[in-house]
């Protein structure tokens, strides 16, 4: 039996729709251990699903590109995903209308925070001046992100490996910073998760409630203009 799995396993690997069901069921995995966990920040399942699926590759020798072909499919749903936050969005227009210049003005905070932080904190620690650039859109979604990079000259590949840690790390944390801080109303709850951890971040805040993702989602699509608008400025200033 263990034979016969290893002389098929080159052929089953190659094959897209295996990838693609494992992150499936990696991911079904990931969540039902946080929901039985009482839904644990730190049981994050998108974290979950990465170090298994990191470990498979791992184990298997499979290289990114063989398991990317079917990921891709996923990867696809991320730009109809990111649209459908516009319907909760919308149910709070009302409070978006009354509390605009807050909003807007924390948001642009935020996203100046979060470019400042990352190239204050690459510079201190001896990252180059490619690794700098790389490193600070780290809070705003990838494809944004990953645009960006390339604009100002970093890498794209490795910007892409920052945003997916910021998020999970943000998801993972912001409960228990946001609990710690005693911030307690959603609306502020969702615009930290957004602004901060983006994608992962607002899905996150989506399953602690509907305001919440709301705002979240308001949160990452503004602070990806704010930084796109922002950082080549900053970027010419420091260098």
């Amino acid at each position: 039996m263990i034979e016969n799995t290893q002389k098929l396993w080159p052929h089953l690997s190659a094959s897209p729709i295996l990838w693609l069901t494992l992150t499936m069921l990696v991911f079904l995995a990931g969540l039902r251990i946080f929901v039985k966990s009482g839904r644990n920040p730190l049981l994050n399942p998108v974290m979950i699903s990465v170090i298994a699926i990191v470990g498979l590759l791992k184990i298997t020798g499979t290289d990114y590109q063989t398991y990317f072909k079917g990921a891709q499919f996923i990867h696809f749903l991320l730009g109809p995903a990111t649209v459908v936050l516009a319907i909760p969005l919308y149910k709070q227009i009302g409070i978006i209308k009354k509390a605009f210049f807050p909003i807007t003005l924390s948001l642009a905070i935020g996203s100046l925070t979060g470019i400042l932080s990352a190239v204050t904190i690459a510079r201190n620690l001896g990252g180059d001046k490619t690794v700098v650039l790389s490193l600070a859109p780290k809070s705003i979604t990838t494809p944004i992100a990953m645009a960006v990079s390339e604009q100002i000259k970093g890498l794209p590949s490795l910007t892409a490996v920052v945003v997916v840690l910021t998020g999970i790390t943000g998801a993972v944390m912001g409960d228990i910073i946001l609990n710690k801080l005693r911030i307690k109303d959603e609306m502020a709850r969702g615009l930290a998760f957004g602004v901060a951890a983006h994608g992962v971040g607002t899905a996150h805040a989506i399953q602690a409630s509907q305001i919440a993702g709301a705002f979240a989602g308001l949160a990452m699509g503004l602070n990806g203009l704010f930084t796109a608008i922002l950082l080549p400025g900053i970027i010419n200033f420091i260098y």
